[in-house]
């Protein structure tokens, strides 16, 4: 099963990412609808969509916007965006306003479920995040095989969320800022590299795959991957389009 990075910055896109959004064809599961989700049809593979949002910024979620010309590439009879009651409330009576985006693409809100039932056997499981507005992440697990995703948070040994994560073989996690940058990680509610590779560590996760990387920073390695390497080896910085085997 494979999971596909369609975006990996936060904020803003650049030259090099869009923000996020995070695709599993296999079983129709997208997580965040960022600036990325205008990639989405080439990649679906099934005529239902389930998008998991984990909470209601425009970097997260303005990618909705972007429903009619997705389902111009690929044929969706059924499309169901999936998030807290507040989150959904806001993107309904903002990004959707008449003065704003006067049409509704044709998808169903539905308020999450504390297990909701993913194909092939799957499930995915949430669990709250500090950060403005609040956020959650999110755990999704197969026979076989899982898979975590935590965003939009500052990252801490101490974190509670390190529980609910304990054991996944894939986290993919934000790493907005180097190390350099952890007064503004903690200014902004973001995560630098020393405390999420040291979340992995102690979660005992299988991969370590970083993302919502700051979109100020193009280069290869704008986080200093080796400083996360030397706590948590199996560490990788997260690409547009990278496409992840979850096990």
């Amino acid at each position: 099963m494979k999971l596909i990075l369609l975006g990996t910055t936060g904020y803003h896109p650049n030259e090099r990412r869009h923000t996020p959004c995070l695709l599993i064809p296999e079983c129709g599961v997208m997580l965040d609808a960022g600036t990325a989700m205008f990639r989405a049809a080439r990649y679906l593979q099934r005529p239902d969509l389930d998008i998991f949002l984990t909470h209601a910024h425009l970097d997260h979620s303005v990618g909705l916007t972007y429903l009619f010309n997705v389902m111009r590439g690929h044929r969706l009879d059924r499309v169901t965006v999936h998030g807290s009651a507040k989150h959904l409330a806001a993107i309904d009576e903002h990004l959707f306003s008449e003065y704003l985006f006067p049409k509704n693409p044709p998808y169903e809100s539905r308020l999450l479920a504390d297990v909701t039932a993913l194909p092939q056997g799957g499930r995915l499981t949430h669990f709250p995040l500090r950060h403005q507005g609040d956020s959650l992440g999110f755990r999704l697990d197969w026979p076989g095989c899982s898979m975590a995703y935590v965003t939009d948070t500052t990252a801490s040994a101490d974190a509670d969320y390190i529980e609910k994560i304990a054991g996944v073989d894939l986290l993919v996690h934000e790493c907005y800022f180097p190390d350099a940058g952890a007064d503004w990680a903690k200014k902004t509610c973001h995560s630098c590299t020393t405390p999420v590779a040291e979340v992995a560590r102690l979660a005992g996760v299988g991969r370590l795959v970083l993302v919502h990387i700051n979109p100020l920073s193009t280069e290869d390695d704008p986080i200093e991957l080796e400083v996360a390497r030397s706590i948590f080896p199996a560490t990788e910085i997260g690409e547009d389009l990278m496409e992840i085997d979850i096990v």
